[in-house]
């Protein structure tokens, strides 16, 4: 293994000392042109790489802002750290992208990684529901965002969308199809989103004169596709099956709608399916998905800019903001079967 190359390296092949490196590297008016002629030689011919964490470090201020969400593997995601990277690269700043795939456990061990890394901020979609996690990593004096959840009992700033909102789009649009019997398709109750999303849903039923019992909720462990696909199966089982589904995001809704495809139900004549997310599979899908559109990009681009704000007021008081987006029905084949 190659050895990395140092600044006393440098130093040694330039016949300077160790400062004058230092000043030609971050300070070059400072330093005689044929000293620094000399010195940026030396750098050209060992291939020296000055240490920026290192730096920072000395100087207190990252220019590295983490990002921790529930699962790379889905594309909303994808989408918020879109979101979060181009407000950040307008500032000349980078993004770690972290994946807590759910766990409590691996979410603390990465906000552990963030404190150590002493990050500008952290924008976070939790995952332990217990709260711990976040408060132990407040002792750090970091700032952080939270993202797809709104901050209660906290006074951080968050941005997400109203969950409740986009529960009763999606049921009121199966109602007004003519849906009486609706399974809802939940992922781990744990989860704010999944809870806000079913009290939209009863909400909508309400509105419509019918009760809770006309909502089926099969939970799920995960939110993804094979998870999806075993909410399918266990649809299939029910002796008295509903006519509609809505899911708590699109990769649920596209493993029940695989689950259907196989065993001969026709989507949506036989079964209606609503997702939510709105995902780039959504559309693409064998029969494009119905979904509940989140503005995942502007999501995480809002997000790192309150927290910028944040990590610019130097530890001084900030006004926290709770920003909440409203979410869009987008409809497509997937639900449009009239019953």
């Amino acid at each position: 293994m190659a050895q990395s190359v140092g600044i006393k390296d440098v130093a040694r092949a330039a016949g300077v000392s160790v400062g004058t490196v230092s000043n030609v590297i971050n300070r070059p008016d400072s330093v005689a042109t044929e000293t620094r002629a000399r010195v940026l030689s030396a750098i050209d011919r060992l291939g020296y790489v000055r240490s920026e964490s290192a730096r920072q470090l000395r100087a207190g201020r990252s220019r590295i802002m983490g990002l921790l969400v529930l699962d790379m593997g889905n594309p909303f995601f994808v989408d918020v750290a879109r979101g979060a990277e181009r407000a950040a690269r307008e500032e000349g700043l980078g993004v770690m992208v972290c994946n807590s795939a759910q766990s409590a456990s691996e979410e603390a061990e990465y906000l552990s990684l963030f404190a150590e890394q002493r990050v500008r901020g952290v924008l976070l979609t939790p995952t332990d529901a217990s709260g711990r996690n976040i408060d132990s990593f407040r002792r750090h004096g970091i700032p952080f965002v939270l993202v797809d959840r709104v901050a209660e009992g906290t006074t951080e700033c968050s941005v997400s969308v109203d969950d409740v909102a986009g529960g009763a789009l999606a049921v009121r649009h199966l109602v007004d199809a003519g849906h009486r019997s609706i399974a809802y398709v939940s992922g781990p109750p744990g989860l704010n989103q999944v809870r806000d999303r079913r009290t939209g849903a009863l909400t909508a039923l309400a509105e419509a004169g019918l009760g809770p019992e006309n909502l089926r909720e099969l939970p799920t462990e995960r939110l993804d596709v094979a998870a999806g696909r075993d909410a399918g199966a266990r649809l299939l089982g029910l002796a008295d099956r509903p006519t509609a589904v809505f899911c708590a995001n699109d990769l649920l809704a596209l493993g029940v709608l695989q689950a259907m495809y196989a065993a001969g139900i026709t989507v949506p004549d036989d079964l209606a399916i609503v997702g939510y997310d709105d995902i780039e599979f959504a559309a693409a899908a064998a029969v494009p998905l119905t979904s509940v559109r989140q503005p995942a990009v502007t999501m995480g681009a809002l997000a790192a800019e309150l927290l910028l704000e944040e990590a610019e007021t130097n530890g001084k008081r900030h006004d926290h903001r709770r920003v909440v987006l409203q979410p869009e029905l987008v409809v497509r084949r997937s639900s449009l079967a009239a019953r």
